[in-house]
């Protein structure tokens, strides 16, 4: 009876560890995607742990602003406001979610909910010399696949299918070197 047991607990330790494994091969590898003609999201990897930049909410979204050692560098230095460019390789990522009422905390606060989207932008003066020197991505996140996609033209706001899908928006920021966002004092 107890190499039966010990037969059952084997097995049963085989059978989730082919179903772990299955899921990991299931779950998707977000460093694959791509926009075409444009940006990769694995030219972004390790943006989770880059230094915050601002915050910002705006059309019902809040979002964290994150940016490279490059770009934290070059807003310490003065930049954008001493007139000078971002230097190339400086990126920034934007993660957007829907927000939700803490009901718990005192306040009580709007807090991050439902993952919506990321955005990423790269100083690249030699690649995309025709969008001011910036290349840019958005890619959509769908909750219930858990997965991403590049941003496209039906999706709000609309998101062209290259690296210059934000390079229109942004040159209202031109003599900024194309960045919206500021380092506020901290």
């Amino acid at each position: 009876m107890k190499g039966k047991s010990i037969a059952i607990g084997v097995g049963i330790s085989v059978a989730l560890g082919v179903l772990a494994a299955g899921a990991a091969i299931s779950a998707q590898d977000r460093y694959t995607l791509k926009v075409p003609g444009g940006l990769a999201f694995s030219e972004f990897r390790g943006y989770e742990g880059w230094q915050v930049v601002s915050m910002s909410q705006n059309g019902g979204k809040m979002a964290v602003i994150l940016g490279n050692p490059a770009m934290i560098d070059a807003y310490k230095s003065g930049i954008p406001g001493n007139g000078k460019p971002f230097p190339d390789g400086a990126k920034l990522a934007k993660i957007h979610w829907l927000p939700k009422t803490n009901e718990a905390q005192p306040g009580p606060p709007l807090v991050p909910n439902i993952l919506h989207d990321i955005d990423f932008m790269v100083k690249d003066s030699k690649r995309f010399a025709d969008a001011g020197g910036w290349g840019y991505a958005v890619f959509e996140y769908d909750p219930p696949s858990d997965a991403f996609r590049p941003g496209t033209l039906s999706d709000r706001p609309p998101q062209g299918n290259d690296a210059k899908c934000g390079a229109a928006c942004h040159t209202i920021a031109a003599k900024r070197d194309y960045v919206f966002t500021e380092y506020p004092k901290r």
